[in-house]
Formats: C-alpha cells, structure tokens, sequence
C-alpha cells in the first residue's frame, strides 16, 4: 500500500467512524510509522482536503454511483473520496487516481467491491472538478457558491450575513477558507522577540500582531523556541485578541487582576501571562474541564497564571478584575480552515444552545468585573447570532459602555465600520475573530 494514501484514509476512517479531528490524528500516525519528506505533505494534502471537500465529493460519488452515499458502506465511502478528491482537486493523474483507489479496496474487500469503486471512480474522471459543479451545484448565488468551494450552504450564508454590504467578497473569502492556513507562532513577549523567532525558524515576521511569525510549513512542535517555551503556534487573530484585551483603555489604574474566564487550551491565558509578568500583574484562567485544565497549566508554566477547575458561570471566585477576556464556546465556523472536518459535523441547531452559553458567560464575568474595568468579548465565529446580536442585546440590558475595538488594533486594515471588529481569512490572514470591547461604568 502507498504509505501515504494508506495514511489518508486510516485518518479519513477515524474521522467518519470516531469523530476523530483530523489535525490531531494525521501527525500521530505520520510520526508512527516514520513517514516525512514528500510523502508527508502529500498524506496531509490528501487528507484535509478530502476533509475539507467532503461535501462536494459526496455529490459527485452519489451522482457516480447511482445511489445516495448514506447507502454505501462507509470504509468504501473513505476509499471512494480519496480517489474523487485526487481525480478532481489534485494534480495527480486520473490513472493513478483510479488504479490506487483500486488496489485499497481490493487489498481490504476484494475484487468485487474493488469493481463498484472502478466504475465510480471512472464515471467521475470524465468531467473536470468546474463541469462537475456547473452539473450539481445550486442555482442561487450563495449555494452555488458554497458547492464550488466545498462549503455547507447555511454556513455560506452565515458568512454573507456577516460580510453585509460586502456580501461580494463571499466568494474571495470561502476560496481563503478553503486553502490550507500556514502556521502561525507567536514569540513569549519578554523572553524573545519576532524577529529573533523569524531568524531561528526561517519564517516571517507577522503583519499584525508584534509577536506573530509565518511559517510556510514543517512541524513546529520540533523547533527548538517551541520546545522551550518561548513560543508556541497560535493563530494571529487569537493573538490580537489578547493584545485587544490588554490595551482598551480602564477607568482608573489597572491594579493588575486579569481574568480567562474560558481558558482551554491555553494559547491566549499564556499570551496574557506573558503580558502580566511584565509589569508583575497575575491572571486566573477559569476551565471546566480538568484535562483541557491540565493544557492551560502546561501552556502557562512559570507565568503568573492560577488555574481554576471551574464552570465560567459560576466560578466562585472575588469579582474585582480590572480585565477579563471572555473568548466563548461557540460554532467555530471562523477556524474551520484549521479543523477541515467540522464543517460538515456543524449543523445550524448547534446555534441557540451556544448563543444561551455565550450570554451566561458575559453575564457572569461582567459580575466579576470592577466598577471601570473592561470585558473582552471574543469568538471564533463570525455568525451574527453568536457575535453582535450576543453584544447588543447585552449592552442594551446592562448598559455596558461598548468601546471602539478597532482603536485597539493598530495597524490593522478592513476592520470595518466597528465599534467591533471582525477578522477575515481572505483579508488578514487570519482566522474570522470576532472581538468586542465592553467598558463598566464607574458608577
């Protein structure tokens, strides 16, 4: 079996199978069974884009195959869109395409189930990937749009909502966020900076954030900064969410307590840490969940950061906080670049239940917060149910004080009308953050 076609579809199978992510399982298994060089990137291509197209492929299998594909066995199913995703997405060759699809199912089910993928597989090379979607795409704007670009359709239109009266980027950004992202690091302010992390991994210094680095490939976990600890991959985006934090402006002096009222992983707790140390103020970092607990203590070691076993909603902790970061559960659909599976495991009944959670967790931090202190509202979701309609129904019940976050963002092009701010994919290169800045009245 090619090594890295047989890797591909044991990823694409624990996807299906055991919701497994994608990004999670590809580098274990590479690592495992010692697979690097060009084999790698060609396993990594194949498996997320298969992930990502997962949508587009199943129309044309089913199209192919005469039958919906809920009625195909699901390790064919895998075997069937790795070859339709090589066929019509990749450079690779319609014959080998076919023929390795070919010898996967043979080498697992025999010649007969090897014969049905055959016949598929041939039917699907006789249009190019455009003829395929000028045949099966929808006939209005969006889903049509959304076909093309490998996009559930609700997830499309969310998407146009957010833009408003740029609708007509929608097409530039779902081609972004069908595009692999390249890393991003970020440098631990006061132990190194972005240059000297460009300079050490051969990446690029960051457009946005003074401590974000481009890498164009590579694991970064075995680059020696991030061994240490003196950076780590972060979006640039989450990046300026933390900074967007620590630079609105108080009423009175801050005396230094910070708070991540949902902290897990970790990534923007240790920004903040890093940040706090500075000018020896401390931040508690607020997770539920023990075992995502133990990864925002492990990401903020030796920072000035307490983590807490706790529920944002009720943490039991001393209100008083000068600045609390509340980067809320949500849908993900800005981040589903990174995650090239969950866009087809997000439905739209996943909304209102997140959208109830969000509102708590506002709530509860704005009862931790001082008289002059500032709330960080962050999600990685630009859906509008979950971003302004959370912060305007908000401000209109507590009569919070909603700052212009764009002033927060120096530097920072196409942000928009404001006062908040939402990040795109096809205009900064990051992942669609949604941040807005809510001041306390004093009195």
């Amino acid at each position: 079996m090619d090594p890295a076609r047989g890797v591909a579809l044991d990823v694409l199978r624990a996807v299906r199978e055991r919701d497994a992510y994608a990004n999670l399982a590809l580098p274990k298994l590479l690592r495992e069974r010692r697979i690097s060089g060009r084999d790698a990137a060609f396993a990594t291509e194949l498996t997320y884009g298969a992930c990502r197209s997962q949508g587009q492929l199943d129309a044309v299998i089913a199209a192919c195959a005469g039958r919906a594909v809920a009625e195909i066995d699901g390790p064919i199913l895998d075997i069937l869109r790795l070859g339709v995703y090589q066929l019509l997405r990749t450079r690779t060759g319609a014959h080998a395409a076919v023929d390795t699809s070919v010898d996967l199912a043979r080498a697992e089910f025999g010649q007969g189930r090897a014969g049905f993928v055959n016949a598929v597989l041939r039917r699907a090379g006789e249009k190019t990937g455009d003829e395929w979607v000028a045949e099966l795409a929808p006939a209005d704007p969006v889903g049509r749009l959304a076909f093309e670009y490998a996009h559930p359709a609700w997830i499309a239109q969310s998407f146009a909502d957010a833009l408003g009266a740029d609708a007509g980027e929608l097409a530039e950004l779902l081609a972004a966020d069908d595009e692999r992202p390249i890393v991003h690091l970020v440098a631990r302010p006061g132990e190194i900076t972005a240059e000297e992390l460009a300079l050490i991994t051969g990446g690029e210094e960051g457009r946005w954030s003074p401590y974000a680095v481009y890498l164009d490939g590579g694991d970064p976990g075995q680059l020696e900064p991030v061994r240490e600890g003196i950076a780590a991959v972060q979006d640039e985006g989450s990046q300026l969410v933390a900074l967007a934090l620590t630079r609105a402006p108080l009423t009175g002096p801050d005396q230094g307590r910070w708070l991540d009222l949902c902290a897990g992983p970790g990534g923007k707790a240790a920004l903040l840490g890093a940040l706090a140390a500075i000018d020896l103020f401390t931040v508690d970092a607020v997770e539920p969940a023990e075992h995502r607990a133990e990864l925002v203590r492990t990401s903020t070691r030796d920072l000035p950061v307490t983590v807490h076993v706790a529920d944002g909603r009720d943490t039991g902790l001393t209100p008083g906080y000068d600045r609390i970061l509340v980067d809320a559960p949500c849908t993900g659909l800005g981040a589903l670049r990174r995650r090239p599976e969950a866009r087809w495991r997000r439905t739209p009944a996943d909304v209102p239940e997140l959208v109830t959670l969000q509102r708590e967790l506002l709530g509860a931090a704005w009862d931790l917060l001082r008289p002059g202190g500032v709330v960080l509202y962050s999600t990685c979701s630009p859906h509008l149910s979950e971003t302004v309609s959370v912060v305007g129904d908000f401000v209109r019940r507590s009569g919070a004080e909603q700052l212009d976050t764009r002033e927060f963002l120096p530097g920072v092009t196409g942000l928009g009308d404001g006062p908040s701010v939402q990040l795109w994919p096809h205009r900064h290169g990051t992942d669609a953050m949604f941040l807005a800045a809510l001041r306390k009245p004093a009195d």
